[in-house]
């Protein structure tokens, strides 16, 4: 059995996963993200010992950073002020005295999907949480590529119109035209038509996003995840209406593409950060 953490600056979500891929019992409240390192530490501490026990095989752990995945430290997290750098292994494993691994949380988010989504193991696949921000992992013959520092695919820091991907394809879209995505999504559901237009316009900035991926990966499949690919089916269409754009229609025509309904897959994927559920 093991633990398994998802650590934003939001929310702190810790939870027992057994051999099976199933959840034996997960905890979770707002992070005390404003609070100093040892603060954090303490929370992360106490949800950790209301779930341990003798069966307890390894902690894995995704956080929203820049990871040493060798060493288990973790720099400048993302909501986290105090969390400049973090040598998180080490403290979990005098602790605890399990193996701890530690890596980013799209990366934990690829390996849970790849794993346990649809359709079995990919071999091959870009994937892409749509939230707060924008985070991006490549997973290449079933392994995660993650790069020097475990940034590669972090694609919502790239360039785009004005500014970035990450500012029109994150929850900081909505926030510019004075809504929330959940706001939003609830109604374009109803039939509103300014929140139906913002939802045409986010799928437009999603189609491009994705001819990205696809210029700068040609995946097999990407998958979508996070809270704002919640609201997929409203702006699926608008999205297709882009990425039919590309130039490549054959390459159009082999993706495949979808939102995933695995609860969870970010703490499934920190899970396996130790090796194989056992």
């Amino acid at each position: 059995m093991r633990i398994a953490i998802d650590l934003g600056g939001t929310n702190v979500r810790v939870a027992t996963v057994l051999p099976d891929g199933q959840f034996g019992k997960i905890l979770s409240e707002p992070c005390h993200a404003t609070g100093s390192e040892a603060e954090v530490l303490e929370q992360l501490y106490r949800l950790i010992d209301d779930l341990f026990c003798p069966e307890v095989d390894g902690i894995g752990i995704g956080v929203p950073s820049v990871v040493d995945t060798d060493r288990g430290i973790v720099y400048n997290v993302v909501g986290i002020p105090s969390w400049k750098e973090v040598h998180l292994k080490d403290l979990l494993e005098a602790r605890y005295h399990v193996p701890a691994a530690v890596d980013n949380d799209c990366n934990c988010f690829a390996l849970g999907v790849t794993r346990f989504g649809k359709g079995g193991p990919h071999k091959e696949a870009f994937c892409v949480t749509l939230g707060t921000g924008v985070g991006g992992s490549l997973v290449v013959d079933e392994h995660l590529y993650r790069g020097r520092n475990a940034g590669a695919g972090e694609i919502g820091s790239i360039p785009y119109l004005d500014r970035d991907y990450e500012y029109y394809c994150s929850s900081r879209f909505f926030v510019g035209k004075g809504t929330t995505g959940k706001e939003a999504a609830v109604a374009a559901a109803g039939g509103d038509p300014k929140a139906l237009a913002i939802m045409e316009e986010f799928g437009g900035h999603i189609g491009k996003l994705v001819q990205m991926i696809m210029y700068a990966y040609d995946p097999a499949v990407i998958i979508l995840g996070g809270s704002i690919s919640k609201a997929f089916s409203l702006y699926c269409e608008p999205m297709w209406k882009v990425i039919r754009e590309f130039p490549y229609p054959k390459s159009v025509e082999n993706l495949d593409l979808y939102s995933t309904d695995l609860d969870n897959p970010g703490i499934l994927g920190a899970a396996l950060l130790c090796g194989p559920l056992k």
